[in-house]
């Protein structure tokens, strides 16, 4: 049998490539002569300055990824610690912060684009803007389709960078003139040395990339060792990069003179020599050579961006942040497409407003990345000094608490170098995100921070003061008593399996089990009369509900009872849900005949939708140990993910993701279900690419499984029934148990008839 799996084994070098090919870009090839206008020749110290703070920072951003390396960026630390009102400003500051670094990186595009194509003028948009939109408007469509950069690609690119850039800096060393560096106008510092802090402002975004090595941290090989080395070993190297070749072009080029649109290739016409020998054109062929370069570096950083902004809106969205409407799965590309499509309309709208203004797209994106850089040094002290069970870093910040105060003190005070327009946008950010939070999140959110359980749990010793503001901004949705997991229990065969599944979801997301046993009564016979005549009904349900709450008991959640009498059968079921408010509801398939895979029966379909979420299970027994969860994509499928998270955190079972590709598109299949696991908190997962047909590779590699999980079709009643179903399908021919999961959605009339995607 063939099997095809992802190897978590990413090592050092490639971890590093990742963190060094996204900060190479801009801090070579487009900021150089832009910060020299503003600093001088001291722009070199501006860059030093920039990779210190930046060190201080990657210190902290080591120690939370090792302590956990199975969660994707600054968002969850600071969500996890601080709690979901600065979880807002960080996920919102990294996603808005993502987007102007996206509009600045093709900006950089367009800037070496214009200079080695020509490029006219239209409208308001002058040559590097519309190449800028050009290349905006192609990396959003890539990521758009699902296509990406592979880890191997990345490597490739970053080692032809290096490369490219050591010709650069021995040909710059060999021209290199001191009198050129110093120049013969107010010597290293023209506008004193007061301008290397702003200056640092100015290229901070030029040391954005290290912290996207944490969010691959589930990948790597030895992240306790690995993960900090690569990390502050790309900030090392990349800061020792800027200091040499920014202090080579200077030295060649003076700075009043270097190019703010493309100082590289600028540098290299005169760096490198006109002939070597018989060869002429060198200099020429040279500068061309960095042109590509440049382009290589900038596409790779924005599309990388784009790429991240995704998977922030993915985590935003679990944990209720911003709604999932934004994470909706594409049919056929099984991409978040409307969140890459509301980033591209900002990167776009970024590049036609502010293209002119290279240096407040730079600030603006190092202004956001600064505040949450602050935060999550905060939320380090947080996890240390509340002493969180789950916080055990392989790595730890050296000088603690001297190390994370001087982090955040280093990157708010650097906010206030920034200009006026920087310092208004950033004030103006948070106090969005805290409105935001308060009038859309606060009551939808369910998660607390550390910091708000550490404030409770020493109500009595803290102040009243502190007490007050952190049940200020606690979120309301937290203090519910969770969603309710109904179970429609009629077999004492099943019922146990039934309460496993339920008791699970409820553990996990601190709700409640409401036990439900309809009883059918004959049409013939009133509900009056069955009711006053019970006595033999009372006893077998009165059984059957207490072993479902001995169930219970092992999950330690709250469960409650409740006999129905009805005519109907399944359709009480919808009823009961609807009338109990149930937000998830536990049954048992019992051979019944569903409408082509889906949980309503036909007539059902077409007049109303399910009233919440619904998970049918094909199978008797559970003796969990490990899951299959098959996936292409789709809300049903974001169902499965949650199922299989809870069963993994509160049953402890190992996890499978498959994935059935196309013969020949196997990469692809790989890469989406890399995207899809992480954005569904199952970074940990095997993930399993095969190839073949869909149910009868779901059918064989499921019997290697204790259970599989299974999203119902999207596809409409009429082509169901003429087509079959997938779902109905798997349940009927597996002989592993089989979840059938379905999520709710608002479908036409025709869509149910036909299928609307």
């Amino acid at each position: 049998m063939s099997e095809e799996e992802l190897a978590k084994d990413l090592g050092l070098v490639s971890a590093m490539t990742i963190g060094i090919g996204t900060m190479i870009g801009a801090g070579i090839f487009v900021l150089p002569g832009v910060a020299a206008n503003a600093a001088g020749p001291v722009v070199v110290v501006s860059f030093v300055v920039g990779g210190l703070i930046a060190m201080v920072n990657a210190l902290s951003v080591s120690e939370l990824g090792t302590a956990m390396p199975k969660a994707g960026g600054g968002y969850y630390y600071i969500n996890k610690s601080l709690g979901p009102m600065f979880g807002s400003i960080a996920g919102m500051g990294d996603w808005m912060g993502l987007a102007f670094a996206s509009a600045f990186y093709c900006i950089g595009f367009g800037q070496y684009l214009a200079v080695f194509v020509g490029l006219p003028t239209i409208a308001f948009l002058n040559p590097i803007q519309l190449g800028a939109l050009l290349a905006g408007a192609i990396f959003v469509g890539v990521n758009y389709i699902g296509a990406k950069e592979t880890g191997g690609v990345q490597t490739v690119i970053v080692f032809m960078l290096l490369s490219i850039l050591a010709a650069f800096s021995i040909a710059g060393f060999l021209s290199f003139d001191y009198a050129t560096l110093a120049g013969s106008e107010g010597g290293l510092a023209p506008a004193g040395y007061g301008a290397i802090l702003p200056g640092t402002a100015l290229v901070f975004v030029s040391f954005l990339g290290y912290a996207k090595i944490a969010t691959v941290a589930e990948e790597l090989k030895n992240p306790g060792r690995n993960l900090p080395i690569a990390i502050i070993g790309s900030v090392a190297i990349v800061t020792v990069i800027y200091a040499i070749l920014v202090t080579m072009m200077l030295g060649v080029v003076p700075w009043p003179e270097l190019s703010q649109d493309a100082p590289v290739a600028q540098a290299a016409r005169i760096a490198f020599p006109q002939s070597i020998g018989p060869i002429t054109g060198v200099a020429g062929v040279a500068a061309g050579v960095m042109t590509v370069g440049a382009l290589l570096a900038t596409a790779s950083s924005a599309n990388a961006s784009i790429l991240a902004s995704a998977r922030i809106n993915f985590a935003m969205g679990r944990d209720k942040i911003v709604t999932n409407w934004l994470n909706a799965i594409h049919p056929n590309y099984a991409t978040p497409y409307r969140s890459i499509l509301v980033t591209g309309g900002l990167i776009i709208l970024f590049i036609a407003l502010l293209g002119r203004e290279i240096e407040v797209l730079a600030k603006a994106a190092s202004v956001l990345h600064l505040i949450v850089y602050a935060l999550m040094n905060a939320g380090l002290i947080v996890f240390r000094e509340a002493d969180t069970p789950e916080y055990d870093p392989d790595f730890t910040v050296p000088l603690y608490p001297i190390t994370p105060i001087l982090g955040a003190v280093l990157s708010l005070g650097l906010v206030a170098f920034m200009d006026g327009i920087e310092i208004a946008l950033s004030a103006g950010f948070v106090i969005a995100a805290v409105a935001w939070y308060f009038i859309y999140a606060r009551d939808k959110t369910d998660k607390q921070g550390v910091l708000s359980e550490f404030i409770r749990s020493r109500e009595e010793e803290l102040p009243d003061q502190v007490v007050d503001a952190a049940d200020a901004v606690a979120p309301t949705g937290a203090g519910d008593e969770g969603p309710t997991i109904m179970v429609a229990v009629s077999n004492p065969r099943t019922e146990s399996a039934l309460i496993t599944l339920a008791g699970a979801l409820a553990k996990h997301e601190g709700g409640r089990v409401l036990a439900t046993h309809i009883v059918t009564v004959p049409d013939q016979t009133s509900l009056e009369t069955a009711a006053e005549n019970r006595t033999g009904l009372d006893q077998s349900s009165e059984l059957l509900l207490k072993e479902a709450a001995a169930d219970a008991e092992a999950f330690d959640v709250p469960i409650e009872t409740k006999t129905i009498l009805s005519h109907r059968g399944i359709e009480e079921v919808f009823d009961a849900a609807r009338t109990n408010d149930a937000d998830t509801v536990v049954m048992g398939y019992g051979g019944t005949r569903f409408a082509g895979g889906r949980v309503e029966g036909s007539l059902d379909e077409l007049t109303h939708d399910l009233p919440c979420d619904f998970l049918v299970l094909d199978g008797q027994r559970l003796d969990l140990s490990d899951v299959l969860v098959p996936t292409a994509g789709g809300p049903s499928s974001d169902l499965s993910g949650e199922v299989a998270r809870a069963l993994r955190d509160t049953v402890g079972v190992d996890v499978s993701l498959l994935y059935v590709a196309d013969t020949g598109d196997e990469e692809s299949g790989r890469e989406f279900l890399t995207d899809w696991s992480e954005g569904h908190g199952l970074g940990d997962a095997d993930l399993r690419v095969e190839t073949g047909d869909v149910e009868k590779t779901i059918g064989r590699v499921g019997e290697e499984y204790d259970l599989v999980i299974v999203g119902a079709t999207e596809r409409g009643l009429l082509s169901r029934i003429v087509r079959g179903s997938l779902a109905f399908d798997t349940i009927e021919n597996l002989d592993t148990p089989v979840l059938l999961s379905e999520r709710p959605s608002a479908r036409s009339l025709w869509e149910r008839l036909f299928g609307g995607r």
